[in-house]
């Protein structure tokens, strides 16, 4: 089967290192001929985001999927009408690509979000009360795009540009549900994650499975995954960033309709990881068993501050001694500052031992260049 991914980038890779034990050829579109993807697909240099570029790389491929959202969807609108099957649709990849439209499909669909305001540029009056979050309306990810406006003074460094003003939310934890479903109409989830975020760059540092929290919260949890895999009316793999608040209410922050940095500790920490269950779906295959096996952790290795050029990562060896504990390296040759590299998955028999390793693993390693 061919199998055609949009974008290059360690998420491609990481599902093509685990299709690799299964008879399926991958080929990968991604402008930046030194991507991760490059020497382990068949690799076309092109731009994913121009019409033309994606319908001639999808025309003769079986399914058409990405590990980015942010593509040309009417080329996937065209290569559907082709006959080609396209993986999550073009309908909810177009909804989920701009904030504006992923916040009027929760309210429409009465999954729990944030109230929010729609501006178009800074002509408009703010009428959402402080502090609030602004979100630009594309574009945005990994923390880039994202801003809190906490009182009228911080108006001034609001951009203006088509975005989501949206109440802030005050939170007790951040977690992440991952959802599959295939043609078949099969859907499993994997074990909610609690995220715990770098205050620095605004990027996930660690992942913790299970994470702890009452019959109530994963009740709430359960009815938006249920409510969202309806409405969104597509196979695909699904991470949906949650909010719980210290009321023990649950919001939806917002979804990736792909392969996310929340379920890389599935490679070591559950039955199959969440790169097994998406190379399902694209081949309609029965869903994986997401049971974990314990408790797993993963932390991002990124570049260094004041650090730029070819890579060298500094204190691995170390690591590499320690018992249960898993290098994932993303094939990149060059770093710069906050730019994600690697990770690495932690096994453990409690949480406490968990988190334990986790930092003391963040202290062995640097990332840094030559």
């Amino acid at each position: 089967m061919k199998i055609g991914i949009l974008g290059g980038g360690q998420l491609g890779r990481m599902l093509i290192q685990e299709a690799l034990k299964y008879d399926d050829e991958f080929y990968i579109l991604d402008p930046n001929e030194d991507c991760s993807c490059a020497n382990i697909s068949f690799f076309t240099q092109g731009d994913f985001n121009k019409k033309e570029d994606v319908l001639q790389f999808g025309q003769d491929k079986d399914v058409v999927s990405i590990e980015i959202e942010h593509v040309n969807v009417e080329s996937l609108e065209e290569l559907e009408k082709q006959g080609i099957k396209v993986i999550p649709n073009s309908n909810i990849i177009k909804i989920i690509q701009q904030k504006i439209h992923q916040k009027q499909f929760y309210k429409h669909h009465q999954i729990p979000s944030p109230d929010f305001q729609v501006i178009q540029s800074l002509k408009e009056e703010v009428r959402i009360g402080f502090p609030f979050v602004q979100k630009l309306n594309t574009g945005g990810y990994d923390g880039k795009g994202v801003q809190v406006i906490m009182s009228e003074k911080d108006l001034e460094q609001m951009w203006d540009e088509p975005s989501v003003l949206e109440n802030l939310v005050d939170i007790d934890k951040e977690l992440s549900l991952i959802i599959a479903k295939n043609e078949r109409g099969e859907i499993k989830s994997f074990p909610v994650t609690e995220m715990v975020a770098d205050p620095k760059l605004n990027l996930l540092d660690f992942n913790i499975c299970p994470t702890q929290i009452s019959a109530d919260v994963q009740t709430q949890i359960d009815i938006i995954a249920e409510k969202f895999i309806i409405a969104a009316d597509s196979e695909g793999l699904f991470a949906i960033e949650l909010f719980l608040d210290k009321g023990g209410k649950v919001w939806v922050n917002e979804t990736a309709p792909r392969l996310h940095n929340s379920g890389h500790q599935t490679q070591e920490g559950n039955v199959n990881s969440q790169f097994e269950q998406f190379y399902r779906v694209l081949k309609n295959l029965p869903l994986a068993d997401t049971s974990a096996s314990g408790f797993s952790g993963m932390l991002n290795l990124v570049g260094e501050q004041n650090y730029t050029g070819k890579v060298k990562y500094e204190g691995l060896e170390n690591v590499l001694k320690l018992p249960n504990t898993y290098v994932h390296l993303y094939g990149k040759t060059e770093t710069k500052p906050g730019r994600k590299m690697g990770h690495i998955n932690v096994l453990a028999n409690s949480r406490q031992e968990l988190l334990q390793q986790l930092i003391d693993v963040k202290s062995l390693v640097k990332v840094v260049s030559v």
